[in-house]
Formats: structure tokens, C-alpha cells, sequence
């Protein structure tokens, strides 16, 4: 998930009001079902630099070449993390039954 803040933050704020972004192809997000929320700031993975030209425009966000790269490459991440936790918790459950 991509999100957008939705006012101007503090740097070390511990939560953090957001618009919620999920992709639709080709570097385009549009607002997820949910489309705003109050995340913790432990929760970002990475930030993109104001250089970034992101658009934004009839909702949609668009990221540029880089930072969509970046996004599938921490996207891929995320999902290996949770299917090695989920493949260790299957096991685990697997093992107390015996």
C-alpha cells in the first residue's frame, strides 16, 4: 500500500494521518476502500524524496519509473516475510498436533 499524508508532519510524530493508496498497474494507485487512516510512523518502509515528481490528480496517485521500482521491490519483501511467518506458524501448528 502507498499512502500520502494528509497534513504537514512533525518529524518524530508517532502516528501519522495518511490517504491510502492500492495499485492499479503501471505505476497508477488509486484510494483504497479504506482511504484515510492513522498509521504508525514504525509502520513506513520508505519515504519518497520531494524530488520524486508523484502526481497527483482526480485521486489518483502516480509514481514515477524509481519509485515504483522501489515500491514492488519492498512489496516483494513484505510478501517473502509474511510467507516465511506463515510457512513457520503452519509448521508449528503442524508440530503441536503430533
Amino acid at each position: 500500500m502507498v499512502v500520502r499524508t494528509s497534513r504537514s508532519q512533525k518529524q518524530r510524530e508517532r502516528w501519522l494521518d495518511v490517504h491510502t493508496f492500492t495499485p492499479l498497474g503501471n505505476r497508477v494507485f488509486l484510494p483504497s476502500p479504506v482511504p484515510q487512516a492513522r498509521i504508525s510512523s514504525t509502520d513506513i518502509l520508505s519515504i519518497f524524496p520531494t524530488s520524486d515528481k508523484i502526481s497527483f490528480a482526480s485521486g489518483m496517485l502516480e509514481l514515477p519509473p524509481q519509485a515504483y521500482s522501489e515500491y514492488i521491490e519492498l512489496s516483494s519483501r513484505m510478501q517473502e516475510k509474511y510467507e516465511r511467518l506463515f510457512a513457520a506458524m503452519a509448521e508449528t501448528g503442524r508440530a503441536r498436533r503430533r
